[in-house]
């Protein structure tokens, strides 16, 4: 079996899907402490022609919680104006409607904590461009609550089963392949493919939202995106 571990991003950019297509399992780790000014709850979009940072509000954020005991604000204002301003930024987008919708299905759903709306997220997604995935959370795998770092991935990696674990190409001094190796894993790293698609000007912005992808492209298109997966 080969897993991934990643903090829970809503929205995240395209590198995030090509790891979550690269694994048999894809482990949200939800029972660190919330980082402000990260992923979790924001990225950045394209509005006319510059790149945008976005946020979904939090009730009480702090770097001293857990990011799974987090909730999306109830506040429908600013829901709509998240939904206005992407409406704004990419109504000329060929697929704008499409993308438009699942993104007011996934704002609208259900579920408020912010670990559980970017699994919802992520298999929304999913069944809009065509995978399948298996995605858990890490505060639902038995573990030592004091590991930190390698030594908590390793945990979880053992508690699963996995004989593989792949990390994004840019981690990779986190991690030692000795340590991994000693406990039956092989470490392994994904180089994320952000090839360019067509956007409105004339020069590719990368990294940005996964809408962004997803206003420009067919979901088959977006899909074989997703699947440029190179792991070493």
């Amino acid at each position: 079996m080969r897993i991934a571990v990643m903090q829970p991003y809503l929205f995240p950019y395209l590198g995030y899907f090509q790891l979550l297509n690269a694994v048999d399992v894809f482990v949200l780790l939800d029972d660190v402490n919330y980082i402000k000014k990260g992923w979790i709850n924001r990225n950045r979009l394209l509005l006319n022609g510059q790149e945008f940072l976005f946020t979904v509000p939090l009730t009480g954020s702090s770097q001293h919680k857990l990011i799974k005991d987090l909730h999306v604000a109830p506040d429908d204002r600013a829901k709509r104006k998240l939904l206005a301003t992407v409406e704004q930024a990419y109504r000329a987008a060929p697929h704008h409607q499409a993308a438009i919708a699942l993104l007011s299905d996934i704002l609208h759903a259900a579920e408020t904590r912010i670990a559980h709306l970017v699994r919802e997220s992520l298999g929304r997604i999913g069944a809009y461009v065509g995978y399948t995935a298996d995605i858990r959370f890490s505060s639902d795998i038995p573990k030592d609550a004091s590991l930190t770092g390698q030594a908590r991935i390793l945990a979880i990696c053992h508690q699963l089963g996995a004989r593989e674990y792949v990390n994004p190409a840019a981690g990779a001094d986190l991690y030692n392949a000795a340590d991994f190796a000693r406990g039956d894993v092989k470490l392994r790293f994904l180089q994320p493919q952000l090839n360019p698609y067509p956007q409105f000007g004339p020069t590719f912005v990368a990294g940005l939202s996964v809408l962004d992808l997803l206003m420009h492209c067919a979901p088959s298109v977006a899909f074989e995106h997703m699947q440029r997966v190179v792991v070493h």
